[in-house]
C-alpha cells in the first residue's frame, strides 16, 4: 500500500508543489488564470457558475468568467513583479483595482472575480517575492501573505458598497481581509488538505478533488456571499448540507456526483452562491501548484515533506486501506 499510496500522491501534484521552472511573473500569472478557469471547469459546486450550468446566477455564465480570466492575468503578472521588487500594500492596491477595472470592462460591470483578484493575486504577490530570494522558499505562500503585508491589510476598511464588507458590518464575518491577514488559514487547513483527500478517495479524477476541496470550504468557511445572500439562516443550511455530503463519504461515494448535483440543485432552489469559497478553491489550488519549492526537492515519497495536517490524512487512509 505504501507504494501505491506513493505512486498516487506523485501522480496527483504532490511532488511538484512548485515547479522548478515557476520563477517569472509570467508563469505565476499563467498558473494563477488556469486555477481559475479549473475552479470554472468543476461541477457539480453548489450554487455556482460552471462549464456545464450558471447555478444560482441569472448574469454571468462560463463564458463570463472565461472573459474575466484573461481580462485579469497581466495583473497577476503585474502582482507577481510588484512581489519580486518587494512593493509595500499601496502599491498592490492600486493594481488590484486596476485589475477590477478591467474584469468590468470585460464583464459589462458583471463582479466574476473581485474577491480572486484580492486573495489569489496576494498569493501571486508572495509567489513573486519567494522567487527574487525575498522570502524563504520553503515558507508557505500564505504565511508570506501574512509576513510581508498582513498588518497593513487590516489596515484599511471593507468596501463599503460590496456585498462582502456589507455582510461583514452586519454579521461581524471576518471576510476575505481577515483571512488574508492571517495567511489564508482556510486553504492551507482545509482546501489542500481535501484536495489530497479527494484525489485518494477518487484516483485519477481531479474534478473530484476539486469537488472534495469545494465541500469542504463550503461546510467551514463563513462565507460572507452566502450570508449576503441567505443571511445566517442561509450560511448554516449551507455548511450543513455540504457536511453532510462529506460526512456520508464524499466523492468517494460510487454516485457521488448524482448527490452532489442533487446539494447543488438546492442551492439554487434557495439563490444560495458560496463564492468566497470558490475564490478559496482556486487559491488552493494555486498554492498546491505553487507552493514550497524546497518541499518539492524532497518530497519524493518523503512523509516529512508533506504538510503535518496532511500526512496525519494520508497515514489515516492508508491504514484504512491496509
Amino acid at each position: 500500500m505504501t507504494i501505491v499510496l506513493a505512486a498516487s500522491v506523485h501522480q496527483n501534484g504532490l511532488t511538484a508543489v512548485r515547479p522548478r521552472g515557476v520563477h517569472d511573473a509570467e508563469a505565476i500569472a499563467a498558473i494563477a488564470a488556469r486555477c481559475l478557469l479549473d475552479e470554472l471547469e468543476t461541477w457539480p459546486k453548489p450554487g455556482l457558475v460552471s462549464h456545464v450550468d450558471a447555478g444560482s446566477h441569472s448574469d454571468m455564465d462560463a463564458g463570463t468568467f472565461r472573459c474575466s480570466a484573461a481580462a485579469i492575468q497581466p495583473y497577476f503578472h503585474a502582482l507577481a513583479e510588484a512581489g519580486a521588487e518587494g512593493c509595500g500594500m499601496t502599491r498592490l492596491r492600486i493594481i488590484g483595482l486596476e485589475a477590477e477595472a478591467a474584469m468590468f470592462g470585460a464583464t459589462a460591470g458583471i463582479n466574476t472575480h473581485r474577491g480572486a483578484i484580492f486573495g489569489l493575486g496576494l498569493l501571486c504577490a508572495a509567489a513573486g517575492a519567494a522567487a527574487s530570494g525575498r522570502t524563504d522558499c520553503s515558507t508557505p505562500l500564505g504565511a508570506a501573505v501574512a509576513q510581508l503585508w498582513g498588518r497593513d491589510i487590516l489596515d484599511r476598511p471593507a468596501l463599503r458598497n460590496s456585498h462582502g464588507g456589507k455582510a461583514c458590518r452586519r454579521y461581524g464575518a471576518g471576510g476575505a481581509r481577515s483571512e488574508a491577514a492571517q495567511g489564508f488559514p482556510s486553504v492551507y487547513t482545509v482546501g489542500l488538505p481535501e484536495l489530497y483527500r479527494g484525489a485518494l478517495l477518487a484516483p485519477g479524477d481531479t474534478e473530484a478533488a476539486r469537488v472534495q476541496a469545494c465541500f469542504a470550504l463550503i461546510a467551514t468557511v463563513q462565507d460572507t456571499n452566502l450570508l449576503h445572500r441567505g443571511g445566517l439562516s442561509g450560511l448554516s443550511y449551507a455548511q450543513r448540507t455540504a457536511r453532510g455530503f462529506l460526512d456520508d463519504g464524499g466523492v468517494g461515494m460510487p454516485d457521488w456526483r448524482q448527490r452532489a448535483n442533487v446539494v447543488h440543485q438546492s442551492f439554487v432552489t434557495r439563490r444560495l452562491s458560496p463564492g468566497g469559497s470558490a475564490d478559496l478553491l482556486a487559491m488552493s489550488l494555486f498554492a498546491q501548484a505553487c507552493d514550497s519549492e524546497a518541499a518539492s526537492s524532497r518530497m519524493r515519497y518523503d512523509w516529512s515533506a508533506i504538510p503535518s495536517s496532511c500526512t496525519r490524512l494520508l497515514r489515516s487512509l492508508s491504514d484504512e486501506a491496509l
